[in-house]
Order: C-alpha cells, then sequence, then structure tokens
C-alpha cells in the first residue's frame, strides 16, 4: 500500500474513531425534552402508543464499552491501521506460508516414499493413493469424470480400462501427462459423398463387433482401405504413435452410435490433452501415473 492510500486509510479510521467516541460519550448524558409524563410526545393511533424515553440499559454501555476497547487493541495488534503492520506483525499471506511449510514438513515422508516407489507399485500406499485423488479430481476430473471413466462429451478416454490411444506403458502415460497429447481426425466430407460416409460407417461398426448392415460394411471396406487404413491401419487397429485409436475393440471415445460414428468420418474429431508440466511437479506427474495404473489396466505396462 502506498503513502497516499495508507494515509487515506488512517484518516478515514480516525475520523470514524473520534465520532464514535465523541457519540458514546454525549449519548448517556445528552438531554432530551419529554412532557410530565415521560413521553417524548410521539404518539401514533390517536394517542394510544406513546413514545417513552428511558436511560440507556448499562449492559448496553459496558457491551459497547468492551467492543470500543477490542477494536482500538485490534488496530494495535494487527495490521489495518493504513500501511501499519501491527505488534504482532501478523499477515494472512505469511500464515498461509507457514501452515504450507508445515503441511510440506508432515508429507516429506510420503514424498520420499513416492519417489522412491515404481510407479505400478504406488498403489500399494493407502497415503499416497488419497493425495493421487486429491490431485485427479483438482486437475483431471473435469474432462475424465471423478471414476476416471472418461467423457464421450469432450472426448476424453476412460482411463480405468485397457484401452489406451498413445501407448499404455509407464512411460507413454507419464508423457501423456507431461506433455499432452493432440489428436486430430480430418473431416473426410468434402471427399467422399454421404452414401460412402455411410458405409464406411457401418464398415467400422462390423470391425467393432457392432450391429450393421452387412452390404453395406462390403462396400465401405473398400471405402476404408483407400481413405483410412493411413492411421488406423489395413486392419483397423490403430496407430499408438500416431494416436489412431483401434477401431476393433468396441471402445468408443465420442460415442459409439452409427450416427456418431459417420460424424466423426464427415467432420472429424479432434481431442487436445492439455500438458500439465507448468502447473505440476515431476513427483506430483509420477503420483497421477500411479493413480491411473490403479485400476486394473497394467496390461501393456506390465509387458513392457
Amino acid at each position: 500500500m502506498n503513502s497516499f492510500w495508507s494515509s487515506w486509510v488512517m484518516a478515514l479510521i480516525i475520523i470514524n474513531y473520534v465520532a464514535i467516541l465523541v457519540l458514546f460519550l454525549w449519548a448517556p448524558r445528552a438531554k432530551i425534552p419529554t412532557k410530565p409524563d415521560g413521553t417524548t410526545g410521539h404518539a401514533w393511533a390517536n394517542g394510544t402508543i406513546r413514545e417513552g424515553m428511558g436511560r440507556l440499559p448499562m449492559w448496553w454501555l459496558l457491551l459497547s464499552t468492551a467492543a470500543f476497547v477490542s477494536a482500538f487493541i485490534y488496530l494495535v495488534r494487527y495490521p489495518g491501521f493504513g500501511s501499519y503492520e501491527g505488534t504482532l506483525q501478523w499477515t494472512s499471506e505469511k500464515q498461509m506460508q507457514e501452515r504450507q511449510a508445515a503441511t510440506e514438513e508432515k508429507l516429506q515422508g510420503v514424498w520420499e516414499r513416492i519417489e522412491n516407489t515404481p510407479v505400478l507399485e504406488l498403489n500399494e500406499d493407502e497415503q499416497a493413493m488419497r493425495m493421487a485423488k486429491r490431485l485427479f479430481d483438482d486437475n483431471c476430473a473435469a474432462c475424465h469424470g471423478y471414476d476416471g471413466k472418461g467423457m464421450a462429451a469432450v472426448g476424453a478416454p476412460n482411463l480405468t480400462d485397457n484401452v489406451w490411444q498413445f501407448g499404455g506403458s509407464v512411460d507413454a502415460v507419464v508423457k501423456s501427462i507431461t506433455d499432452g497429447r493432440k489428436g486430430n481426425m480430418p473431416p473426410l466430407g468434402n471427399t467422399l459423398n454421404y452414401g460412402q460416409i455411410k458405409n464406411v460407417a457401418h464398415y467400422v461398426m462390423s470391425l467393432a463387433g457392432r450391429s450393421h448392415e452387412a452390404p453395406s460394411a462390403t462396400a465401405g471396406e473398400k471405402v476404408f482401405k483407400q481413405h483410412c487404413f493411413a492411421c488406423h491401419g489395413m486392419d483397423g487397429k490403430g496407430n499408438q504413435a500416431l494416436g489412431a485409436p483401434n477401431l476393433t475393440d468396441d471402445v468408443w471415445k465420442f460415442g459409439d452410435s452409427l450416427t456418431d460414428v459417420m460424424t466423426a468420418v464427415e467432420k472429424g474429431r479432434t481431442g487436445d490433452m492439455p500438458a500439465w508440466k507448468g502447473r505440476l511437479e515431476e513427483r506430483e506427474i509420477k503420483l497421477l501415473a500411479g493413480w491411473v495404473f490403479s485400476h486394473d489396466n497394467t496390461k501393456e505396462a506390465e509387458g513392457q
């Protein structure tokens, strides 16, 4: 706070404090004209109700005095009187820093365990997993859901199964959290006509074992092998290096209906996973990876 605003605040406090003190000292002694019957002369309901006059009760005087003195002591002990810091030298920022330091000290042993434990073994540490869940809720749940099962509305994948778009090894998952991922399915609406889009969608449904029209799927296979194989492979099992999903596992990020598939082919899909290296520490990213791998989805990671 600069000197001008500090002086302004001080002046306001002094003016208000002096005004309250004057009123406090004057009020008990103030002489208010009254009638012989002890009323002020104000009446309502044709004189049925009249305004009386009495002394301020002692409890009010004592309570007001205590509040007045407490306010003065507060301004002496704590910051509030302009830029004056108070005799206790207390600030909310300092208190927050002290509490953060105390919390870090308590957690130091847990962080040491996390740093010295392999990712796939972190799920055995209950305290670490509680911390990991809080981290996940604060940073990841908005897209992946609090249960980690993903949201089709935003194209956030299920993190609890054994299906991985960019790889399910420990290094791949840590990289996904650290650097983020960018998925891009190009639109084919300007290349294919409606019939071709519908046919290739039926073919994709057939790859996943879904209900489909066989003649359309047969026709769609040719379209697929002309326009889609470069990313998804001739067998439709995808390419983790490109982030092209496996179309044969019946797992869907953006919806599993024929209309959803046709929309994906016609208009394309994009899905960006933000990088967290600027917000989270390495040990926090490791802890998040440990939480992801605590859902019986380590088949690829254990085979690496």
